[in-house]
């Protein structure tokens, strides 16, 4: 009996890292030949399934679809006989059937352990990205290159040294403990901040947002949550994915065109994911001391439960902006603090806050640092010029371009109005 592809490919992003686990386990940490022969069998599952149907046992499938790969490959090594013949002997006929491949134990910790894995030190964060949505998130090569805008031989390459730099560290399928394992868990978490923001508001290209990949993050960090249990930052990280991504419908308009948050239709924003942020955020921040994914959850709650955004409780957004400052002192979140301060005590406060932040070398270039300058420039009317001036210098910079028109067209409309 056939099957809907869509079905097919959810149960292979959810199957993907279950499989690789288990097959880096029963292999003795060979995470790079593991990992493609995981990719050979959710590819031939994608071909087969959706024409055939189900199997019984769909991890137990992949998995020995998967065996039959490594031994394949392992035959073609003369050299390397001794190996062949312990990987022809590790997978019975039986495993199609056998609960061993699909229980929960022994290796009930093996997704969690994967991400761990994927984000090892030794890599880059680039490479951290790459290879957690093939390994994790069952991505192929081809489609996390298309949806970072980099042709598909290049994002091949990260991959392969991704894997190689893995075997030269030493990478092992184990759970961190004590310090190390809390670090180690917030570099996962930082990975999939990342991929979410550049699934949100894409840094290049034609398209705003990348929805896939915002999607495969929030999936991915539900799987976390799912694996750490309690863990308050992880719950804050969903809480701000979810009460963010709500956003998306209104953030472009018939034509494509960027929406800002103060113009958008919050009759458009998703309630599902909306409500589900905010009983989220709402059950963790009064568990103790909130870490900065639960603050900005929480600048995200305020904006979300306001019905307009002139209702919008900005004296409450800039002090939790102040706490976040506390955990992240980086420029970005001293830029969203200031336009913050300009809603609470005017424009020119605003600018004051900008002039200093301008000396920073991380942002004294940077298009939104001259987005938020323009937009004050413009809010406090006094030198129009001036705010059209460097709303085009702000489109000049940046690489996005819905962002690039965005900007462009806000530098006409104060052209127009200083003309009138």
């Amino acid at each position: 009996m056939s099957v809907g592809s869509d079905r097919v490919e959810d149960l292979l992003r959810e199957l993907a890292p279950q499989v690789l686990g288990t097959l880096v386990r029963r292999h003795g940490g060979a995470f790079d030949a593991c990992e493609d022969a995981a990719q050979e069998a959710l590819l031939a599952a994608a071909q087969q399934w959706p024409r055939d149907g189900l199997p019984a046992n769909p991890r137990g499938w992949l998995v020995t679809v998967a065996d039959r790969r490594l031994v394949d490959q392992a035959r073609s090594e003369t050299a390397r006989r001794r190996r062949e013949e312990a990987l022809a002997l590790a997978t019975p006929q039986s495993a199609l059937l056998a609960p061993a491949a699909d229980a929960p134990d022994p290796a009930a910790d093996d997704s969690l352990a994967l991400l761990f894995l994927c984000c090892h030190p030794a890599l880059s964060v680039p490479s951290r990205i790459a290879l957690t949505l093939r390994a994790v998130g069952g991505l192929t090569t081809a489609q996390i290159a298309a949806a970072f805008l980099v042709p598909e031989t290049t994002m091949a390459q990260r991959i392969t040294r991704a894997k190689q730099t893995l075997r030269s560290a030493g990478g092992r399928l184990a759970l961190p403990e004590g310090e190390n394992g809390a670090a180690r868990l917030g570099e996962v978490r930082h990975v999939l901040y990342l991929v979410f923001n550049e699934g949100y508001t894409a840094s290049d290209g034609e398209e705003l947002t990348v929805p896939r990949l915002a999607a495969e993050a929030i999936r991915l960090t539900r799987l976390l949550l799912r694996l750490t249990p309690g863990d308050a930052e992880t719950a804050g990280l969903l809480a701000l994915m979810l009460l963010t991504d709500a956003r998306r419908p209104a953030r472009t308009g018939p034509y494509g065109e960027l929406v800002p948050l103060e113009e958008q239709d919050r009759g458009r924003w998703d309630r599902e994911p909306l409500g589900e942020g905010l009983e989220l955020i709402a059950a963790t921040l009064p568990g103790g001391q909130p870490g900065p994914y639960q603050v900005q959850a929480a600048i995200a709650a305020v904006h979300s439960e306001a019905p307009t955004a002139g209702a919008t409780d900005w004296p409450q957004i800039l002090a939790l902006y102040d706490l976040l400052l506390r955990f992240d002192a980086n420029p970005m979140v001293a830029l969203n603090r200031a336009v913050a301060a300009a809603m609470v005590h005017g424009p020119a406060a605003g600018l004051a806050l900008l002039d200093g932040l301008a000396a920073d070398k991380r942002l004294a270039r940077h298009h939104r640092l001259l987005a938020a300058r323009a937009h004050l420039l413009d809010r406090l009317g006094t030198d129009p010029a001036a705010a059209a001036r460097t709303y085009r210098e702000a489109a000049a910079r940046t690489s996005s371009a819905p962002e690039r028109r965005h900007l462009t067209a806000q530098a006409q409309r104060v052209e127009r109005g200083a003309n009138m």
